[in-house]
C-alpha cells in the first residue's frame, strides 16, 4: 500500500506560522491518512465547504495539516480490502475528507473501505465529480422526500439557491424524476439556463415576498432549500398540506424563526439532509439512481469549468462572494 512516489496536493496548515494553504509536493503515500484503499485521484470538485476550508473563513478542518477537498474520484492502486481491486473506478464524498482526514485535492489519496463507493455503470469519473457532494445532496433530498410520500402529482417543487451547484443539479435531478420544478435565484440573468435544465418557472429572490402570517397561501408541494434563515422560514408558510421541505444549506443564515403552525395544521415535514454522514447502504442506492434514472441530462453544461490544483486559490473567493455558477471540476 505504500509508495515512495512523490505527488502534489493542496495542503492546509494552521500552526504557529498561521493559517495557510497551497499546493505542495508530498514525498510518498506514507504521509497520507490511513485507509484500506489507495487511489490515484483523477477528479475532485469545488464546494462551498471547500472554499471555507481553503481560505480559513470557516472552521471545517478538525486537525492540521490536511489535504483539502471533500470529494474525489479515481482508480484503485492497491487495497487490503477484497471488495476493491486494482483499477476499479471509485469515488468518495464527505465521510471526513478535508475534516478529519486527507481530502481529494491530491494526486493520491487513501480512503477507508467503508466509505469508498464503486462508481456504478452509467457514470464516468468526471461525471461523478460534476455531481460530487452537490449532486449527491440534491439526490439524497429527493430520496428522503420520496420516502416521506412526496409525489409529482401533488404539485411543483421549488428549489432555492437555484444557480449554485446543489440548485442546478437539483433542477435537473427532480425534473428527471418527473417533478415540475420552480427555481428561486438572485441571478435572474441565468434564467434561460435554469429553464434549459428543466425549471418551468424562474422567481427572482429580490422580488419574492413571503408574507408574515404563520400560514400563507400554499404555493408549492415541496421544496429543496439551500439557503436557510428567512428563506427557509418563508417556505414553511407556503407548502401545501403534507408536503416536504428538504433543508441542506445555510447560505442565508443558520437560524430559523417560524411557528409550529405549518407542522401541526398542514402537516408539513422538515427533512434534514446530512449528506456527509449518510449510511453506506443509502449512499449506494442514491449513487445507483444518479447513474441511471436520476442522472442529470445536462452534466456537461453544469460542469462548466475545469481547473487544476493551481487554480483552487482563485476559485475560492469567487464562490464565497456568491459569484460562482454551476460546478467547478478539479482535474488532478
Amino acid at each position: 500500500m505504500n509508495t515512495p512516489t512523490p505527488f502534489r496536493a493542496f495542503r492546509i496548515h494552521n500552526d504557529a506560522a498561521g493559517y495557510r494553504a497551497g499546493v505542495e509536493t508530498m514525498a510518498s503515500a506514507d504521509a497520507l491518512s490511513t485507509g484500506e484503499v489507495l487511489v490515484k485521484a483523477a477528479y475532485s470538485s469545488v464546494n462551498y465547504k471547500d472554499a471555507l476550508a481553503g481560505t480559513g473563513q470557516g472552521k471545517i478542518l478538525r486537525q492540521f495539516p490536511l489535504n483539502g477537498g471533500i470529494d474525489v474520484a479515481g482508480h484503485v492502486l492497491a487495497s487490503t480490502d477484497p471488495a476493491f481491486r486494482e483499477g476499479d473506478a471509485v469515488l468518495c464524498t464527505g465521510s471526513g475528507l478535508s475534516e478529519t482526514r486527507d481530502g481529494g485535492y491530491s494526486e493520491m489519496i487513501r480512503l477507508e473501505a467503508k466509505n469508498t463507493i464503486t462508481i456504478p455503470a452509467g457514470l464516468d469519473l468526471r461525471e461523478s465529480m460534476v455531481l460530487g457532494t452537490a449532486g449527491f445532496t440534491a439526490a439524497l433530498a429527493l430520496y428522503r422526500m420520496l420516502q416521506n410520500d412526496q409525489r409529482p402529482d401533488m404539485g411543483p417543487i421549488v428549489i432555492t439557491g437555484a444557480s449554485g451547484g446543489v440548485g442546478t443539479l437539483g433542477i435537473d435531478i427532480f425534473s428527471r424524476a418527473g417533478f415540475e420544478v420552480h427555481a428561486i435565484t438572485g441571478k435572474t440573468d441565468h434564467a434561460d439556463f435554469l429553464s434549459s435544465l428543466g425549471a418551468t418557472k424562474i422567481i427572482s429572490r429580490k422580488e419574492l415576498h413571503w408574507g408574515q402570517r404563520p400560514l400563507e397561501a400554499a404555493s408549492w408541494a415541496g421544496a429543496l432549500d439551500n439557503v436557510g434563515g428567512e428563506t427557509l422560514a418563508g417556505l414553511t408558510r407556503c407548502i401545501i398540506p403534507y408536503g416536504n421541505i428538504a433543508s441542506c444549506g445555510m447560505a442565508g443564515g443558520h437560524e430559523l424563526a417560524t411557528t409550529v403552525m405549518p407542522f401541526i395544521i398542514r402537516g408539513v415535514s422538515l427533512l434534514g439532509i446530512a449528506s456527509a454522514g449518510t449510511a453506506r447502504a443509502v449512499r449506494e442506492q442514491v449513487w445507483q439512481r444518479l447513474a441511471s434514472d436520476w442522472k442529470p441530462a445536462h452534466l456537461g453544461r453544469i460542469g462548466n469549468r475545469e481547473i487544476g490544483l493551481d487554480g483552487l486559490a482563485d476559485v475560492f473567493p469567487t464562490m464565497l462572494a456568491g459569484d460562482s455558477f454551476g460546478r467547478t471540476v478539479v482535474k488532478l
